[in-house]
């Protein structure tokens, strides 16, 4: 799974925003030719956060905007190494953004 931080800040101009989505979509439709894409899609920048045993309920998330988790992707790959030379194509990086890479668990 990939978990993408950072990328866009929201100050970016409308073409800019644009050409950055055709890069997102010119890599997944990658990713599907090879399939090897899962699944993913973006994550809308605010949420709920249920905390503790009182499971009290705040707004959130609650990380600068660079940390703050945008998206994510699930890939079939041999193992993390495959997972991370086939991330190396991300549009992210284009933005100084990051890609976290981790192993699905199975339960």
């Amino acid at each position: 799974m990939y978990l993408f931080r950072g990328g866009m800040n929201g100050s970016e101009s409308p073409e800019v925003r644009q050409n950055q989505m055709e890069k997102w979509k010119q890599w997944i439709d990658d990713l599907n030719k090879k399939g090897i894409y899962v699944a993913g899609d973006p994550l809308q920048p605010a949420g709920k956060q249920v905390n503790g045993k009182k499971k009290a309920i705040t707004d959130g998330p609650f990380v600068e905007a660079k940390e703050m988790v945008g998206g994510y992707l699930i890939v079939f790959a041999k193992d993390i190494n495959d997972a991370v030379e086939t991330s190396k194509g991300c549009p992210i990086f284009n933005l100084d953004g990051k890609v976290e890479i981790r192993q699905v668990q199975k339960m």
